[in-house]
């Protein structure tokens, strides 16, 4: 194995998951992380475990953040690293039987995260960083790195939008911070260049970086890939005193970092093209969806799905578990994703519905306008978006960040078979339930006179037969005058004994009625889009690496068209 044959690249999670989507706060410049990182270092209890009373003394106590975005940190940090659905479980029961914020803050305070992981975890929110330079010219100034962009870099930039789905800014980040990110690992004392940096402090590393020997070869951390074979030998491994000299470890991984070969620049050129059913002319040929479920490793998976226009995609699918999905651009779009997930962004959509399975960390949504979202997730952001309605079962207290007007939070109102599976198998319990409590004042909760429940429209196999966890008291209360005013109106229909014939000038004005109110509201067009399709099977018109799928396979939900759209498979 040659040295040059080895690849190291940024991982995605970390990025897509841990960098918060707003500017940082000064206070997690490098300066004031260089303090923290000899503070830790010098205190009992703070190294090589932070547990929260710690860091909420470091954090409100020397670097002055707010208590509640001290927590907002520190509970981000331990959504995204490996937690098993039992874990999980049993921190929900543990939260939901605290009655009293001194039982809270009692808990919490058994809460703890790797130190030097959760040093680089904060760094890395500076890359969300607003920068002068980029704010008036447009991008970055000309670099030794510069080249022109391919058309599979421009398409990849367009699709990604935001620095936490791109690829090309994660490499770019570590290859500028490379350094720094090494210095707050190195021990007080070893900074200078005969410095060393022990093994442990770079199996810390592998949070941010991993890599392979060659591309067939299977993904590693990269402490793995450094004290063995060639690099071994580059970066000057120690086995007796485990460690490395810091300028050779610099300079070996800077030599052999390259981008993410499982990103969103690789899954948009050469993955799986998801296939659907009759493409048709006009604005449905951009409709793209992509995947590389089938070659990335756990963490890397993701589903992009771009310019979904006037159709109702819907899925479940071991393609989907576990994957990080990206919905950009769809607009009049019913989106169905019946599937445990990993992550999910929805990006700059409109006049869409999306109803998503159990989502194990977050779901972002960010310039959207018009959307509803109905989902189960361990956290919802919103940012920069506008009339859109989130309906959630969610741990932790939704993220409104900058640009949002006119929010809604609604409790979440349905259910499919599999839910409650779905959700064991990816640790999120009914309680406890944050819904109606995000950080921020902008918002408003949904009227209980306007809640109404809606039903998944397809057949699938499971148990789950209401909502879990029910409906907040008021919400339930509304439904229940709603059945009512319906049965009253039954009652009323019955004592009129009408005849026949005013029976039936009575159904057709209700009809009349109904087919306005559904024209009006706009639920005509999702009716329409579960007429079963005619054709029976789907074919990709992207090549030969296409999935080729049966609309009625067993393993896919029934998906359907209206007039002047047609279903979708992925």
């Amino acid at each position: 194995m040659e040295a040059d044959s080895v690849s190291i690249w940024p991982r995605m999670e970390p990025f897509l998951l841990g960098a918060l989507q707003v500017a940082p706060s000064s206070k997690l410049s490098l300066h004031y992380l260089r303090k923290m990182a000899t503070y830790v270092r010098t205190r009992d209890g703070c190294f090589p475990i932070l547990g929260w009373p710690m860091w909420r003394h470091i954090a409100c106590g020397k670097l002055q953040l707010p208590e509640d975005l001290a927590w907002l940190y520190f509970e981000t940090f331990d959504l995204f690293i490996g937690h098993t659905p039992e874990e999980r479980l049993e921190w929900a029961e543990c939260l939901s039987q605290c009655s009293s914020k001194s039982e809270l803050d009692q808990q919490r305070s058994k809460l703890s995260v790797d130190t030097l992981q959760f040093l680089l975890f904060l760094y890395i929110q500076q890359l969300n960083r607003v920068s002068l330079r980029t704010s008036l010219i447009g991008e970055e100034w000309p670099s030794h790195r510069t080249r022109s962009p391919g058309p599979s870099d421009r398409e990849a930039k367009t699709s990604s939008q935001n620095k936490n789905w791109d690829d090309q800014a994660h490499l770019s980040f570590v290859q500028s911070h490379l350094a720094e990110i090494l210095e707050l690992l190195v021990e007080p004392g070893q900074l200078s260049q005969s410095g060393q940096i022990s093994l442990d402090a770079v199996r810390s590393l592998g949070m941010l970086l991993e890599g392979s020997a060659c591309p067939s070869r299977p993904v590693y951390p990269v402490h793995r890939l450094l004290t063995k074979g060639p690099l071994q030998t580059q970066a000057s491994y120690s086995s007796l005193t485990r460690s490395f000299p810091l300028h050779k470890l610099l300079s070996c991984l800077q030599h052999n970092l390259t981008v993410n070969p499982f990103g969103i620049t690789a899954c948009l050129r050469s993955g799986k093209k998801l296939a659907w059913a009759q493409q048709v002319e006009g604005a449905m040929k951009r409709a793209r969806i992509a995947r590389n479920t089938h070659t990335a490793p756990p963490g890397s998976k993701m589903v992009l799905m771009s310019q979904v226009f006037k159709q109702t995609l819907a899925k479940t699918s071991d393609k989907l578990t576990g994957a990080n999905i990206k919905i950009h651009r769809c607009s009049d779009a019913f989106i169905y994703l019946l599937s445990p997930l990993r992550s999910v962004s929805v990006d700059k959509c409109r006049d869409s519905t999306v109803f998503l399975g159990p989502v194990e960390t977050s779901v972002h949504i960010h310039g959207c306008h018009n959307l509803r979202v109905v989902c189960v997730a361990g956290r919802i952001a919103i940012g920069a978006s506008s009339r859109c309605t989130i309906h959630a079962l969610t741990p932790t207290r939704p993220l409104l960040l900058p640009g949002n007007t006119d929010i809604t939070l609604g409790p979440f109102h349905t259910f499919y078979p599999s839910l409650e599976d779905h959700m064991a198998s990816v640790g999120l319990a009914v309680v406890p339930n944050a819904w109606d409590h995000p950080d921020h004042a902008c918002f408003r909760l949904l009227p209980p006179s306007e809640f109404h429940t809606i039903v998944v429209p397809f057949e699938m196999e499971g148990d789950t037969c209401e909502v879990p966890g029910g409906f907040p008291p008021l919400y339930q209360a509304a439904l229940d005058e709603k059945d009512k005013r319906i049965q009253n109106w039954q009652k009323t229909v019955m004592e009129a004994r009408l005849n026949k014939e005013q029976r039936r000038q009575f159904q057709e004005l209700v009809e009349v009625k109904f087919h306005k109110w559904l024209l009006e509201t706009g639920h005509r067009q999702e009716l329409d889009s579960l007429i079963p399709p005619t054709m029976a099977s789907v074919q990709d018109s992207n090549g030969p690496a296409a999935d080729t799928t049966r609309v009625n396979d067993s393993k896919h939900i029934r998906t359907g068209r209206g007039e002047g759209r047609s279903p979708m498979a992925c």
